[in-house]
Parts: C-alpha cells; structure tokens; sequence
C-alpha cells in the first residue's frame, strides 16, 4: 500500500511517477465513496474490494468515505471532500449542473440499458397499473435515477401521475429498503433499481410468493463511476484504465464484477446522461 513521502523529493518523484497528481492527491490518498443505494453494510461488502482492487493498481491508498444520503456524495464531490464516487445517472447529472467539469469516467455494460422495477404486495390486490391509483407508493431516494425519477416518469407515460393518484408517496432511501416495505406490507408498491432486485430474488432475501414484479420500465442510462473535474488529467486515465482492465476471464476480477452486479466496465461519457436531465426538467425533479 502507498504510504506518503516525508521528504519533498521524494514527493516530488512520486508525482512524476503517477503523472503528476493534483494538490488534493498529493499524499497519495484516493477518497472514494458512492450513493448509499443499499444498506450500509452492502455496500462496504461491494465497495472495499474494489478499493483494493484501485489501491493495487494506482499505487495510491484509497479511503472509503460512506455518507448518510445521495445529496451528501453530490456536494462531498462538488466540494472535493471525496475524489471518486459511484454516483447514478441523476445525481450525475445534479453534479455536473453544479459543477460543470465533472467527469464520468466508466459505467457497467448493464448501464447502457438499465431499468427499473414497479414490485407489489401479493397480497395488496393489485394486478395492472391502473390499480396502483389511491394506493400508497414508496420510490428510493428522492434523487434515485432508478428508485425515483424513471419510475416515475414511466408511470406518468402509463396514466398514472403519482403527485395526484397515489393516497401517499413515501421514500425508503434506498432500494433494499423499498423490498422490505412491500414484502412487509408497509406500502403495497414500490419502485427499485432492477440488479437490487435480481440480486434479492437470487439471494433468498426476499420472499417471491408475497412481492411480484408489475411492471419494468423501458431501458435508460444509468449509473457511473465518477471524478471531481479538477483531478489532474494523467490521474483521471490511470482510475479509468484500471477499472476498464477489469476482465470478466479472470476469476478474481469475476468476483469484484459480481459484487459490483455488471459484467465489465466501459469508457462513459457526458451525453449519456442528457436524457436523464431532460426527464428530470419534464417532471420537474430537476430545476
């Protein structure tokens, strides 16, 4: 593990080394953190793989950085508290309005397509969309791209404006929370990102004889790995080729590719994301 340099040549070799890193890396310390999608224990058990994973390759520590909500990570990265975060297409896209430099670097292949899951209370007597209307309903985060915005946005294409038809809108903060609530009958619906789902079936961590799935959203872009636009340039290829290294035929990258629910990583870019933006303006979620 890198460890910082006391003196100032030694420094100053290790800045040529790696491509001449920004003030903020100077030590050689990457802070990393991401969007608390699942529970906080989930995502320690995805993310610090991964974090070692980075270590090994850019020769830098890399300090995992967990905050409370998705508001947090947009302003921790608009601020440079943190240098990398896994942000979803809206909190993306709430990043780079704030900041305009903000760059995306890589996003799963899954991404590409990404959508999202309506799922329903067995028991609640729901069978159509239609029937959603007077029911309570719970989204994830307020800034979710899966858990809030295209859902919503996909019901309102199919008749239903939740902001009138629902009796309540309740929001769980996260996708694994959002299942809980609907299997434990606390709302009767809900709307989560659809690899939390698959990832809950396949794990036994939900109960499929009293939660189904009523509707799946068409596909849209959405999560990246992203990095605060003032990172030196040098430094911004090495975290991207490192994640684009990642090889599906490698048992051990398999492994952090499963945890991380993708099948490989590839390059990402800014215009990906202009239909989320559009979406949230249309709606009203993005100012």
């Amino acid at each position: 593990m890198f460890r910082p340099l006391a003196s100032l040549t030694r420094a100053a070799l290790l800045a040529c080394a790696i491509g001449g890193i920004a003030a903020a890396n100077a030590q050689g310390v990457l802070r990393m953190s991401a969007i608390p999608e699942e529970a906080p224990s989930e995502l320690l058990r995805k993310f610090t793989p991964m974090g070692k994973y980075l270590e090994s390759q850019l020769g830098m520590k890399i300090e995992w950085t967990p905050l409370n909500d998705y508001p947090a990570v947009v302003e921790a990265l608009a601020s440079r508290k943190v240098d990398l975060a896994w942000l979803g297409g809206m909190t993306f896209v709430q990043l780079r309005l704030r900041t305009g430099n903000a760059i995306p670097l890589v996003q799963r292949v899954e991404d590409e397509q990404f959508v999202s899951r309506v799922i329903v209370n067995a028991a609640a007597g729901i069978n159509t969309i239609a029937d959603l209307k007077g029911k309570d309903f719970a989204f994830g985060s307020a800034s979710s791209t899966s858990g809030h915005l295209m859902p919503r946005y996909y019901l309102m294409q199919n008749g239903i404006n939740p902001a009138k038809d629902f009796n309540r809108i309740a929001f769980s903060g996260a996708h694994d929370a959002t299942a809980a609530w609907v299997e434990s009958g606390r709302v009767p619906a809900g709307a989560l990102d659809t690899t939390v789902w698959d990832r809950l079936v396949r794990e036994n961590k939900v109960d499929t004889s009293k939660v189904k799935v009523l509707y799946t959203t068409l596909g849209f872009h959405n999560y990246n790995w992203t990095v605060h636009g003032d990172m030196d340039p040098a430094l911004v290829r090495r975290i991207t080729d490192a994640f684009l290294r990642l090889d599906p035929a490698n048992p051990q990258h398999k492994e952090l590719l499963d945890l991380q629910r993708g099948s490989r990583y590839i390059p990402t870019k800014v215009e990906n994301y202009k239909a989320i933006e559009v979406v949230g303006r249309e709606i009203g979620i993005i100012k």
